[in-house]
């Protein structure tokens, strides 16, 4: 099989579903307060899909959601939903590309090239006619073997020195109205504002009406033109790691390669109770 870039269409999905070396997850997930998205999931999923709980597979010692899951973790997790490390893996979820994206970057921190996000989702597979099941997949576990690329994550220090330092650009694809603090975060016990220097590009931006990711020339010049450096490493954030991963994707689809995800994102850095007092709490556009 050809090697896969970081996104595939839907044609080459039905053109491929149902290969034994081919894997279909499905990472749906809704934020704080929505309905889980386990029941959308046994209710309809592309045939073979498996689904992957983006908040039970994480971290559970740490308190902030749904962090990257120890490499120890993630082999049990995704090895008793069948999913061996020699798969072609697809991910999608049912809004377009969001949480499909977290996944992605889940797996290539654990080392897993060979892992891309289904364009426009299930939504634009459902548009273009494909069928959907209820039925529950026979799971047959499997061994997967993790390779931990660290670079893909970094912690608030990292945060910090690229601030500070210009050593990269921080990128925060959160709605404007939160990033600049004009809107209320949507967990309890945060802050309001951004990080002191970061640079909004809210993820939706980069997605067309279909929920597919826009061409390449139009995300590179939206980075450039919220301020982000595509010539430095660019570390993204958001408000808990998911859809800064989608920024994540979105430089992945460029050529970019040289990104990390701040996986504590401003569910760490906005906390009240943290360390990190030094970001404006009512920025306004044209600051940095």
């Amino acid at each position: 099989m050809p090697e896969l870039g970081p996104l595939i269409s839907t044609a080459w999905l039905a053109d491929n579903l149902g290969r034994p070396d081919v894997k279909v997850i499905d990472a749906s997930w809704r934020m704080p307060g929505g309905p889980p998205a386990r029941a959308d999931y046994d209710e309809r999923h592309i045939s073979g899909a498996v689904f992957f709980d983006i908040d039970a597979i994480a971290d559970q010692s740490s308190p902030l959601p749904h962090m990257l899951p120890t490499p120890a973790e993630f082999e049990a997790a995704v090895g008793a939903l069948g999913v061996s490390d020699h798969y072609t893996i697809i991910v999608y979820d049912d809004h377009g590309i969001f949480s499909a994206a977290r996944v992605w970057w889940t797996f290539r921190a654990m080392g897993h090239h060979a892992v891309a996000v289904l364009d426009g989702g299930l939504p634009k597979w459902l548009s273009e006619g494909e069928s959907v099941t209820g039925d529950t997949p026979a799971i047959a576990p499997a061994n997967y073997q993790a390779d931990p690329q660290p670079r893909m994550a970094c912690d608030a220090e990292a945060i910090r020195a690229a601030l500070n330092n210009d050593a990269s650009s921080v990128v925060d694809a959160r709605p404007a109205a939160r990033f600049f603090g004009d809107a209320p975060e949507p967990r309890q016990g945060l802050r309001s504002g951004h990080m002191p220097g970061a640079h909004n590009l809210p993820f939706g931006a980069l997605l067309n009406d279909d929920g597919t990711m826009r061409a390449a020339d139009d995300i590179a010049a939206l980075f450039s033109a919220a301020g982000a450096d595509l010539s430095q490493p660019i570390i993204t954030t958001c408000g808990s790691g998911v859809t800064a991963a989608v920024l994540s994707l979105a430089l992945e689809t460029i050529g970019h390669r040289r990104h990390s995800l701040y996986d504590g994102s401003w569910a760490h850095w906005g906390d009240e109770g943290n360390a990190e007092r030094d970001f404006p709490t009512h920025a306004r556009k044209g600051q940095r």
